[in-house]
């Protein structure tokens, strides 16, 4: 059974069987209630996983352990369950020890009374709901981040190792000075013209790109925290940024076209659609290497339907086998001779993760179009988000 199966329950310890069932009794109709004669069987019950307790309500004084104990290991072992402290004993010694010990949400004197427990046992347990979504939206953000650092890393590899190979091949290529030279001039051999300063700018068009990748994920990493603000951003906008940042190959550049139908705004998250339009072009660029007239197309438009938008990438290279198509964005494949694979998973969680969605057509010969579909009810939830 997983825990959004398991009915959140309240669980009432007290060593007095008939109070015991006077409690299940009164509030048995309106919360699942599970009781416990003892700190013993409470910590048990607590373990075995038959219910989430959301709420821990423990009188103050039994046999073999008092309430506060039981509230301390609680507190220590089932930290996330809302705990409350029943005594007839209402004495500041208590008090102190249940709220620094046990880490109590409030003190209920004996007897109680059905109203005002009733409404304490409804605010416990939406302080619990309310705790419970947050640990979730934090699980999925740390989630999200740990994917994305992963992803980065593999893209980072790429280019940094072009960053070293450019830094080797000028080294290789300094003439050592032998005294003949003024001691400001530095000279390098070339076996073509151009070759250091064309080294020099390949390098530098990889390190503009890291550091365009690192600062998307230091603001996805900003973007993560709570409340955080983020910026909407047009469609077109990033595109631009990604046809000034991306590092191409000689004159790669050239076979980018880009054509705006009908603008619109990305919702905020232009960290994450950042690195989807950079694998996409990637993929794209390598599967179009070495076929003569091949280019790339991005479209930024409406989708068929009319009331929704995309951005497309049109490339007119070899195309995908139809065995390889169908599974590219549901499990690690590539058609690479090497990489892992994930890039396409990752745009698909992604477009995911906004409410969009992202389809692969191809066909052998012709080349691929891949659709990233912005529908307007995602467009609208992204933008209320921020």
């Amino acid at each position: 059974m997983t825990a959004s199966e398991k009915s959140l329950a309240v669980l009432f310890v007290d060593d007095d069987a008939l109070t015991r069932k006077i409690f299940a009794g009164v509030f048995g109709g309106e919360f699942t209630v599970v009781t416990a004669a003892s700190a013993a069987e409470a910590i048990q019950l607590l373990s075995a996983g038959d219910h989430e307790y959301a709420v821990l309500l423990t009188d103050f004084q039994m046999p073999g352990g008092d309430g506060v104990n039981l509230l301390r290991a609680a507190q220590r072992l089932h930290r996330h369950v809302v705990r409350l402290l029943v005594s007839a004993y209402a004495e500041k010694d208590v008090a102190i020890a249940a709220v620094n010990q046990g880490g109590v949400m409030r003190i209920l004197e004996k007897p109680l009374a059905s109203v005002s427990t009733r409404e304490v046992l409804r605010e416990a347990m939406e302080l619990y709901v309310s705790q419970r979504a947050e640990r979730v939206a934090n699980e999925r953000r740390a989630s999200a981040l740990r994917e994305m650092a992963g992803f980065l890393a593999h893209e980072l590899n790429t280019p940094l190792a072009t960053v070293r190979g450019s830094v080797a091949a000028i080294t290789a290529r300094h003439i050592p000075d032998k005294g003949s030279s003024p001691g400001n001039i530095v000279s390098f051999r070339e076996d073509q013209p151009g070759e250091v300063l064309a080294a020099l700018a390949r390098a530098e068009r990889r390190a503009l790109y890291c550091q365009s990748l690192v600062s998307t994920f230091v603001q996805s990493a900003r973007d993560a925290y709570p409340g955080a603000t983020t910026h909407s951003v047009k469609a077109s906008g990033l595109v631009a940024d990604l046809l000034g940042e991306f590092p191409f190959e000689d004159d790669e550049h050239s076979l980018i076209l880009h054509e705006v139908q009908s603008d619109f705004e990305l919702g905020g998250r232009r960290d994450l659609l950042y690195l989807v339009l950079c694998t996409l072009t990637k993929n794209a660029l390598q599967a179009m290497r070495g076929h003569s007239g091949a280019t790339l197309t991005i479209i930024v438009g409406n989708n068929a339907e009319g009331h929704g938008h995309i951005l497309r990438f049109v490339d007119t290279g070899p195309g995908i086998p139809q065995d390889v198509l169908g599974r590219l964005t549901r499990e690690p494949l590539t058609t690479k001779s090497s990489g892992n694979g994930m890039g396409l998973v990752f745009c698909r969680r992604v477009m995911e993760s906004v409410g969009g969605t992202i389809v692969v057509a191809s066909e052998l010969g012709k080349g691929t179009t891949v659709t990233l579909d912005f529908k307007p009810v995602a467009l609208t939830s992204a933008r209320a988000k921020h």
